[in-house]
């Protein structure tokens, strides 16, 4: 070893230095980042308040539980009858920034548990006040003088006794001196906005300048008369908190986690991505009203109304913290959701439809994820069939077999036809309804379900005779060259209703296919060498020709070839827009070119369409 390496082995250990805060920097980080608006202050004074009355009321349940906040000019004081603060609690609690209260002995200690800290809270007032004046006097200390401490927002404060008459009972009064600027968040206007706002569950009696602000029940644990006056009282308090009147009202009382409240069902559907606002309040002081993750997203038609002492608060208390804790309450209470529509199933039906023909999508949604809910709820879900619209259950009674298509496109395709040939079709291209269809046969027993396909759909209709289809297969051969680039097939068949001249089936193996070729045309060698590699054996879309349409069987019977390529490539076209599909760009072309072509021929002598032939 080195004499060097010795030397600063042996030396004696650094002294070590504290941490100096800039008070008005942390101040700014607190206004402009921690804390979404000003109004916290009154909210962490609130906190204090209220903290200091539940600590001193805990050793004697007899003492007083008064708030008091009066305003004055571009000042406010907030006067409170709880546990008090001695000369030691000022320097300990007051002066220091983030302190941990793990400590075993004095205030600190009864503070565990209660709404929040006093260093803390003090701090969130220099948001809105440059100086801070606090005089307390303890109420665990009877012979106890009063105490003043004084700090400004440059980091300064002073601490001095005062004689008994400065503060004759036990409690706190806090003075704050508005800052420049901050003038409004002091008003008397505007301090019992955020006293109503914050405190209105509050158990204690808060006055602002000796108007009540608290003191009364929650709603949902306030007592009444009868049934009807509780829901009056919780639909007025809805309207005031949302600004709706709720559909229905859910109880949300959680003993085991500490959680009571009510939820109101949105009288309105509103889409599942739309996040909800919930409001939380903390042992009555309300912590946020727009609180998220509270519900399964499922339960995206509800809005809470919560007050909670287990769950924990963020660091600027305006939102819950995502923990364990959170994750068992949002299951708890997605579950209570779920038994209120159960009992509505068994109990009140009436309500139930209401609340189905606004939020079924919603249902829809929880019922996928709950195998018992889709039992009690599919017999309730109205879906798009080619009956009307009704419930599932109700038309697979009607059909042995419940064909469904995958999208909306599809099922236009073929809803009349079907309907006319006795088929039952449910259109699954909403959300969630063809896996909802799919789920049918484990809650109906014997129940059938199949996707529909172009096959399916051809075989149930009706075969054109065949000596005349022999006699037109001159004008299908030609049809079928018309349409064959576009890679859809030509049959001809009789179906009702007879103004339909002509049906375009595929299915989505069809679609690919398409797409497949599309694109092998559009690309190089190698990937076209790839793709047609991957050429399926899948059926084509195929266009239905109705030979009991007059307009149908007069274009088979044109003599000239040509005119009567042009008129399939138009009934072609139309079919395509009757079922509301999407055109490529080889459709839009052709259906261009077979109106140009229609124009042209109608425009010749004689017509076009016979006699002009030989004009032509």
């Amino acid at each position: 070893m080195t004499a060097d390496s010795s030397a600063s082995t042996d030396a004696a250990p650094a002294a070590p230095h504290t941490f100096q805060v800039d008070l008005r920097g942390l101040v700014d980080l607190l206004s402009h980042h921690l804390y979404a608006s000003p109004r916290v202050y009154l909210r962490e004074l609130l906190q204090n308040a209220v903290d200091a009355v539940t600590a001193r009321r805990a050793a004697a349940p007899e003492a007083p539980s008064r708030i008091r906040l009066r305003t004055g000019d571009n000042s406010l004081s907030v006067t409170d009858t709880g546990v008090g603060l001695s000369e030691r609690d000022m320097h300990e609690l007051l002066a220091t920034i983030g302190r941990s209260s793990k400590r075993g002995d004095g205030l600190e200690a009864a503070r565990t548990g209660f709404l929040g800290q006093f260093g803390i809270g003090l701090l969130a007032c220099f948001v809105v006040a440059e100086r801070i004046r606090v005089v307390s006097r303890s109420a665990r200390t009877p012979d106890a003088a009063p105490v003043e401490w004084t700090a400004r927002d440059d980091g300064s404060y002073t601490v001095r006794v005062l004689d008994v008459a400065a503060h004759p009972e036990p409690g706190t009064t806090v003075h704050l001196e508005a800052r420049r600027g901050a003038e409004e968040w002091l008003t008397p206007r505007r301090v019992a906005e955020l006293a109503r706002h914050f405190g209105s569950l509050l158990p204690y009696d808060i006055r602002v300048d000796d108007a009540p602000v608290a003191g009364d029940a929650a709603p949902w644990a306030a007592s009444y008369a009868t049934p009807q006056a509780r829901r009056a009282a919780l639909v007025a308090h809805c309207r005031e908190v949302f600004g709706f009147a709720p559909l229905d009202t859910i109880d949300l009382d959680l003993p085991a986690a500490g959680v009571r409240g009510v939820a109101y069902v949105l009288p309105g559907a509103v889409s599942p991505a739309q996040r909800a606002g919930h409001r939380v309040h903390l042992k009555g002081m309300l912590l946020t009203d727009r609180a998220d993750g509270l519900l399964p997203d499922w339960a995206f038609f509800v809005r809470c109304v919560l007050d909670t002492d287990t769950l924990r608060p963020t660091a600027s208390r305006e939102a819950l913290y995502e923990d364990e804790a959170l994750a068992a309450v949002r299951e708890a209470l997605g579950a209570r959701v779920r038994d209120w529509l159960t009992g509505l199933a068994a109990s009140a039906p009436d309500r139930l439809e209401r609340f189905v023909a606004v939020h079924h999508l919603g249902v829809k949604s929880l019922a996928l994820h709950d195998a018992e809910l889709l039992r009690t709820m599919l017999p309730w879900l109205p879906f798009e069939t080619t009956d009307g619209r009704v419930p599932l259950t109700e038309f697979a009674r009607r059909h042995p077999v419940v064909h469904f298509t995958r999208t909306v496109e599809e099922f236009r395709q073929v809803a009349a036809i079907a309907s006319a040939q006795g088929i039952g079709v449910v259109n699954g291209g909403y959300t969630y309804d063809s896996e909802l269809v799919e789920a049918l046969p484990h809650v109906l027993s014997g129940a059938t379900v199949a996707e529909l396909d172009g096959e399916t759909v051809t075989a149930h209709l009706d075969a054109v005779d065949g000596a005349e289809e022999l006699a037109l297969a001159p004008f299908l051969a030609t049809a079928r060259a018309r349409l064959d680039a576009l890679g859809c097939d030509v049959a001809l068949r009789a179906f009702h209703p007879v103004t339909v001249p002509a049906l375009h089936l595929d299915d989505r193996q069809a679609r690919h296919e398409q797409a497949r070729q599309e694109a092998a045309e559009e690309a190089d060698e190698l990937w076209a060498g790839i793709l047609g590699s991957l050429r399926g054996e899948t059926p084509r879309a195929r266009l239905v020709l109705n030979h009991l349409n007059p307009l149908v069987r007069r274009i088979a019977a044109l003599p000239n070839a040509e005119l009567a390529g042009t008129a399939v490539e138009a009934l072609y076209g139309q079919s395509l827009l009757m079922a509301r599909r999407p055109l490529r760009p080889a459709d839009s072309a052709l259906l261009n070119r077979a109106f140009a072509g229609l124009l042209e021929w109608s425009t010749l002598p004689g017509g076009g369409g016979h006699e002009g032939d030989e004009a032509r």
